[in-house]
């Protein structure tokens, strides 16, 4: 074994905090080091998550795109089409993103440790290298940013090749020709719509009324109506007791009711654990709570002294853009340096088939705040830009306070929608009214348009607009 080697920060994983927690430190003048026992940089997110999910996705939306537009041609994926055929290109897309994250951490001068890292103690890590060979780090800083790995559940026999999780979903030979979902999640949705647009028999099997439950009403009859457009369908108030491969060519789904259904493939998406198991931490008392996350104060900072954690470790909002966020806090936190303003818009960003995003507050979250709201609605069907795409379902909403006409929430269902709500978030961060977009010049066509059309309804929604103002919106609106 090398003798010890001294850091101020030490980062478990090279994911999004990790690599923002160890650049943020080393750009305060800080020796920082990330262990990382993949081969490549960026963790979950760029090896089996949002990267390749989300080229998968970009190739269904296009599918679908062709055989709405089609007039004289036929388009048609065959039924034996190679999954790999649609990934075309994803394996440059994640190496392309490995050479600018190692560039940037060594541009940093962030060492990089190739290995799996195991806690000795609060203040030292074992890297236990695949030659056998074994290196110990030390610093008095330690952040926990190892992220996650699909759920499983006793029940059902995730076998990786006939019943499948979000991390072997992709490693698929062929489309399946039919397909059961179990789970009403944000990756159950996103897979059973992208497989749906390719033309497989998809459904969806959970306990929950409807999917993605945690949305406004609105957002999900959206998400449900699209979906059950493609040919899927949805068995809600369902609950699966077992799940295996016959031996022969189907897996058999059963329900507690005593129920079977058969599918060529089953996706078992219950949601994502914290990968903690292996990394020492039963030499720590480090303070874990019943869903399986380390618990953190609002600096980051774990029970024990010194470590800290960040990113799916910790549990929701799990998402890469919020991982980020924590890393870099949880690394200025540990060097005591002042954290920049906290904010809470996170954005949300659903990649099914529409998009779905939101940020601020909801209808819902209004209403439980005794928060006088009007809702002004942009129906996609009204913008230019969206027929001449293809993509005239969905809409726009605005969540303004009825008194002040202030944006306190956006909402948006359709293609776009994760690009379009950044301008919503940019609005409420300054305090913005619904005013603000009606006085704005927008490129034409464009889907941000939408702002304006929503705007334009909130103004004729709120009490005390006086009738002039309403007849010179009509005029120019």
């Amino acid at each position: 074994m090398q003798p010890s080697t001294d850091f101020d920060l030490i980062c478990l994983g090279s994911g999004p905090a990790g690599q923002k927690a160890a650049i943020q430190a080393a750009k305060a003048g800080f020796r920082a080091a990330i262990i990382e026992r993949e081969p490549l940089v960026g963790g979950s997110c760029l090896l089996s998550g949002t990267i390749p999910s989300k080229a998968l996705r970009e190739q269904a939306v296009r599918y679908r795109r062709m055989r709405g537009s089609a007039t004289s041609l036929a388009v048609e994926l065959r039924g034996d089409a190679p999954l790999s055929a649609l990934l075309q290109g994803v394996d440059a897309v994640i190496a392309a993103q490995d050479r600018y994250l190692q560039a940037q951490l060594a541009r940093n001068h962030v060492e990089l440790v190739r290995g799996k890292g195991v806690l000795l103690d609060a203040n030292r890590v074992e890297v236990q290298r695949l030659d056998g060979t074994r290196r110990v780090l030390q610093s008095p800083r330690i952040i926990l940013a190892t992220g996650s790995r699909p759920r499983h559940v006793d029940t059902i026999d995730v076998d990786h090749e006939h019943v499948l999780d979000s991390d072997s979903i992709l490693s698929l030979p062929y489309l399946p020709r039919t397909l059961i979902v179990l789970g009403s999640g944000v990756i159950a949705c996103e897979y059973a719509s992208i497989f749906a647009a390719l033309g497989c028999v998809v459904t969806l099997v959970d306990k929950a009324a409807e999917p993605l439950g945690f949305l406004d009403p609105a957002l999900r009859a959206g998400f449900l109506r699209a979906f059950l457009s493609m040919g899927g369908s949805y068995r809600a108030g369902e609950e699966v007791v077992a799940a295996r491969f016959d031996g022969f060519s189907q897996v058999e789904v059963q329900f507690k009711g005593g129920e079977v259904l058969k599918s060529d493939i089953v996706f078992a998406a219950f949601g994502r654990v914290a990968n903690l198991d292996g990394i020492g931490l039963d030499r720590l008392k480090l303070n874990i709570n019943a869903r399986g996350h380390v618990r953190v104060d609002e600096r980051f900072e774990t029970n024990i002294a010194g470590i800290y954690a960040a990113g799916d470790a910790i549990g929701p909002p799990a998402l890469a853009c919020a991982a980020a966020d924590q890393g870099r806090r949880a690394a200025l936190a540990a060097f005591g340096l002042p954290p920049p303003l906290l904010t809470s818009l996170v954005p949300t960003g659903v990649y099914t088939i529409p998009e779905i995003a939101c940020v601020g507050l909801s209808q819902t979250e209004a209403v439980a705040k005794k928060i006088d709201v009007i809702i002004g609605r942009a129906d996609f069907s009204e913008v230019a830009r969206a027929h001449i795409v293809g993509e005239s379902e969905g809409f726009l909403a605005l969540v303004c306070e009825r008194l002040s006409g202030r944006v306190l929430g956006v909402q948006v269902i359709g293609e776009g929608a994760t690009e379009l709500v950044h301008l919503g978030q940019a609005a409420i961060a300054a305090a913005a009214t619904a005013d603000f977009f009606v006085e704005q010049i927008f490129n034409f066509p464009t889907m941000s348009e939408a702002y304006r059309i929503a705007a334009f309804d909130v103004m004729k929604q709120r009490t005390g607009v006086q009738p002039a103002q309403l007849q010179l919106a009509r005029a120019v609106g």
